[in-house]
């Protein structure tokens, strides 16, 4: 709806289109610009100016410079769902063209030493730390995790700088003995050939794509691009569509340092955009590895697309992680670590704890701290100190969040023999954003709704009562990704590892 007005706005044969809809949509656009203007001169958005952010923003970094002749969008702040700021989303042209220039720019930086590549890469953590409380700051604001984790997501993007750099002087190849004969002289027939080897060495793909999702708007960039950098690879960045100024903060400071150094900008291409443009970056021959982060859903069909051209793929999907909790187990400790784990940017994260497994002899107890912990929540503005929950990430996974209580309810009833309830929570929480109850489930490991990921703060307790049992269920949904376990014993983390 926002996407259109602000096009129909901008057009001027639409525009003088005379009719209710025209004339409602042009008044929704100078409404929605009016509270960009309004929201942006709020004293708490001063510090966007730092890193380079204004009312009205760029969307597209290609060929070194800013463009953008897409649609124009609204970064939302989901703990208000007020507007922050526009930005001018990139076209396919825009797209076509930065890939023509960064597909030029990866022939010279290819050829530059790796060391060296590594020192840019260096230059790139310096100038984050720089702005690290600036950028913390906007991750918490458009993504709506609180500071801490905020400000931590872009320290992941600096560690990731320190270790490409160490790795910058590691990139080595192999030299392989031949097991060629000497046949041509009977006494030497088998001796190897001193004369003769196999040379190993790695060279650069050339472009890596990598498509961010919400959740980790910059740190997911990090681990891609710090690594591709130095490997002599060009990056071609799609930021999330709800986080377009996280996309163009960060591509401004990677874009400061190439320019400090005399290099084509064109090296780190960044798009603001949606579908269309990470379909292209999927289907481009030009682009030989791809790396996504995002649903099972979608990651499937990127995964299609990229391998009917023979391209390579690095996917990070779904994930339905589960704790183990055995019965000789620091319950205090296990405890804290659930909150975190289930509650940790309001059940946003692939690595979220979904399921907790108790053994029956602690259960009543862990369920007891662990329900008196989450009371102890404070939910509210991410920005604000002593917050440990935000609101989601949109509107729409609110009401997602809405109709997956409503499915536990129907399913936890359908498994009562179980004891399927909510514990605590089970309601989205009336206010002007997105903030909901971190909740706790009691119900049937067997229950459906178990086997799907619910992208919230929404944990569902089970008992066990044996590891045999405890690994059988962590085992038994389609998603993998991550697992926990709560023990003294070794031998009891050896067969869990396997």
């Amino acid at each position: 709806m926002i996407r259109l007005s602000l096009y129909i706005y901008r057009n001027p044969i639409l525009h003088f289109v005379s009719s209710p809809i025209s004339t409602s949509l042009s008044l929704l656009t100078l409404s929605l610009q009016f509270e960009v203007q309004m929201s942006f001169a709020k004293k708490e958005y001063e510090f966007l100016k730092e890193i380079g952010l204004g009312p009205h923003n760029l969307g597209c970094y290609a060929s070194g410079v800013w463009r953008g002749n897409g649609p124009v969008i609204t970064s939302i702040n989901p703990s208000n769902n007020q507007a922050i700021a526009e930005v001018t989303e990139a076209s396919t042209e825009d797209y076509e063209e930065g890939m023509k220039a960064c597909f030029e720019a990866a022939k010279t930086w290819m050829q530059i030493p790796a060391p060296k590549r590594g020192e840019i890469v260096r230059q790139i953590g310096d100038a984050l730390r720089a702005k690290l409380q600036q950028l913390g700051r906007l991750v918490s604001l458009e993504m709506g995790k609180i500071l801490a984790e905020g400000i931590g997501e872009v320290q992941e993007i600096i560690d990731m700088c320190d270790f490409a750099v160490g790795l910058s002087r590691q990139l080595n190849g192999s030299i392989i003995p031949s097991e060629r004969k000497l046949k041509f002289l009977p006494l030497l027939q088998n001796i190897n050939c001193p004369n003769h080897m196999m040379l190993e060495m790695w060279n650069p793909l050339g472009i890596v794509g990598v498509i961010t999702a919400f959740n980790f708007p910059c740190a997911v960039l990090g681990w891609n691009a710090c690594l591709a950098l130095v490997c002599g690879d060009c990056v071609v960045w799609k930021g999330a569509p709800t986080t377009p100024l996280i996309t163009i903060a960060m591509t401004k400071i990677v874009a400061g340092v190439l320019e400090k150094n005399n290099l084509p900008g064109a090296i780190f291409t960044s798009f603001c955009g949606g579908a269309e443009i990470g379909q292209a970056i999927a289907k481009d021959t030009r682009i030989p590895l791809v790396s996504f982060t995002g649903s099972s859903k979608v990651g499937l069909m990127v995964q299609k697309t990229v391998n009917e051209r023979f391209g390579k793929c690095l996917l990070e999907l779904s994930g339905n992680n589960a704790i183990i909790v055995m019965d000789d187990a620091d319950i205090q400790l296990a405890a804290r670590s659930v909150l975190f784990a289930a509650v940790g940017t309001a059940g946003q994260r692939c690595t979220t704890c979904r399921r907790l497994l108790l053994h029956e002899s602690i259960y009543q107890r862990v369920l007891d701290q662990l329900l008196e912990v989450y009371k102890q929540v404070k939910i509210g503005d991410p920005l604000l100190s002593g917050t440990l929950l935000g609101p989601l990430h949109t509107r729409a996974a609110r009401e997602n969040f809405e109709k997956g209580i409503e499915i536990i309810k129907s399913q936890a009833l359908a498994v009562s023999k179980n004891g399927g309830k909510i514990l605590t929570g089970g309601s989205a929480i009336e206010s002007e954003g997105n903030f909901v109850q971190p909740t706790i489930v009691e119900i049937s490991p067997n229950a459906d709704v178990v086997k799907e990921e619910l992208f919230a703060p929404v944990l569902y307790v089970m008992k066990f009562q044996t590891l045999k049992e405890a690994i059988e269920i962590n085992n038994s949904v389609p998603q993998g990704l991550s697992s926990s376990m709560f023990t003294h014993k070794p031998e009891v983390i050896f067969k869990w590892i396997g």
